[in-house]
């Protein structure tokens, strides 16, 4: 039975995972879109740290710790979230609600294999800007749309060399499209037609992750652990199509078609920057654990413009800091549900990369967690909560500071696959 419900959520879940619109930022504009992937709901609400391989969770961040799953577990998460965009003198909110990832590890013994689907990266935004020319005096409005994103479906193994130290790695296959939208009026002289240009791009690529984990203990007590990921340069093909049209836009933002033409856009490759992240951490097996983490990656290529000036957006090489951990009070307590709530937090600083009118932008955030048990069994399902509160972007230079509240919940199943039989 438990097969046929995991089945049953892949297809229905992936089909969403698809169509979803999970992005309303302003900065999704530059390059492909933000990236959408943080972490498992577990990890994510210890600041998105993937140094710990646990035996009851996929750690989605890290190949090398599939080998660590002692159940054939399958894992489902999703967020939602409401953020609140501020100006120098103006400020509004949007939310979005979105799945997050899909996954099924299974291990065999010293070698185990996991594979998944999750959105990589997401555009969504709507912008509208108003210049005066200083000569004639009349106002010029142009409106910004974007939409769409990049899927990723991975596969991968793991395998423990040692009690001590595991390696793996994953392959990617990114895939999606990406549509945006300006469209420009003069409304001052009664014009009645409005000029559009839509761009579609489809791109499509793959990539890989290799990781290493290594667990040793200290006075029989104690456990010291270390991780290390790297994710390789990623070459996406894309192929581009753009409308160029005279609208006619209605009183309620209608818009009809009275003359179009359709242009090919000569096609090019996007690299996706590699990556490198390490990470420690020390704990006692069970009942608590804290870590840190920290990742590297190059700077991406593609900028933009989103307010019709010549402010363009520039990439420099990313980093993020990330301290987190967590408690159990008593792991294998019989009679107290609340001493055997998982407890985590974690706390993080982003320099994302992208740089708009000299001011990098920044993300830091704090995030706390609850991991839930099911079913009253010790080490099996259990539902993840997870809170963050994070602030993106500054309000200098113009620019737009991004306050979010985030609340992500993950669903976590385990079952004994590929038991043999001793009796017929």
């Amino acid at each position: 039975m438990i097969k046929k419900i995991i089945a049953g959520l892949c297809l229905l879940l992936s089909t969403v995972a698809f169509a979803q619109e999970n992005n309303a930022s302003p900065y999704s504009f530059y390059g492909i879109g933000d990236t959408k992937f943080k972490g498992t709901v577990e990890t994510r609400s210890m600041a998105g740290i993937g140094v710990v391989a646990d035996s009851i969770h996929i750690n989605l961040q890290n190949p090398a710790s599939y080998s660590s799953l002692k159940f054939t577990t399958f894992t489902v998460g999703g967020s939602t979230g409401s953020t609140l965009f501020e100006t120098a003198n103006q400020n509004a909110r949007a939310g979005r609600t979105t799945i997050d990832y899909i996954a099924v590890a299974l291990p065999f013994g010293k070698l185990a294999g996991a594979f998944g689907l999750m959105p990589y990266t997401s555009v969504g935004y709507r912008i509208q800007n108003t210049t005066s020319n200083t000569d004639t005096s009349l106002n010029r409005t142009r409106q910004f749309d974007g939409s769409g994103g990049l899927n990723r479906v991975f596969g991968g193994l793991s395998y423990q060399i040692t009690p001590k130290i595991s390696i793996g790695a994953d392959f990617q296959y990114y895939f999606g499209d990406i549509e945006t939208t300006s469209l420009v009026t003069i409304p001052d002289i009664g014009l009645q037609y409005a000029t559009r240009e839509k761009n579609a791009s489809d791109y499509s690529g793959v990539g890989a992750n290799i990781g290493l984990m290594y667990k040793t203990r200290i006075k029989s007590k104690y456990e010291y652990y270390a991780s290390a990921t790297y994710s390789t340069e990623a070459s996406l093909k894309s192929e581009s199509m753009r409308n160029i049209a005279t609208v006619s836009v209605s009183p309620v933002g209608d818009q009809i078609v009275v003359d179009q033409i359709d242009l090919t856009v000569s096609n090019s490759d996007y690299k996706l920057p590699s990556k490198f992240t390490i990470g420690t951490g020390f704990g006692q097996a069970r009942q608590w654990f804290l870590g840190a983490e920290y990742t590297n990656q190059q700077a991406n290529e593609l900028g933009g413009r989103f307010d019709g000036t010549t402010t363009s957006a520039q990439f420099e090489n990313s980093s993020k800091y990330a301290l987190g951990g967590y408690w159990i009070p008593k792991f294998m307590s019989y009679n107290s549900y609340i001493s055997r709530i998982t407890y985590r937090a974690g706390l993080k600083y982003e320099k994302t990369g992208l740089v708009l009118g000299g001011e990098s932008i920044d993300d830091k955030g704090v995030s706390l967690g609850l991991g839930l048990p099911l079913g009253g069994t010790i080490g099996g399902s259990n539902l993840n909560i997870g809170f963050e509160y994070g602030q993106r972007g500054t309000k200098n230079a113009g620019l737009i500071q991004e306050n979010y509240f985030n609340v992500f919940i993950g669903l976590s199943i385990n079952d004994k696959w590929f038991v043999k039989r001793k009796y017929e």
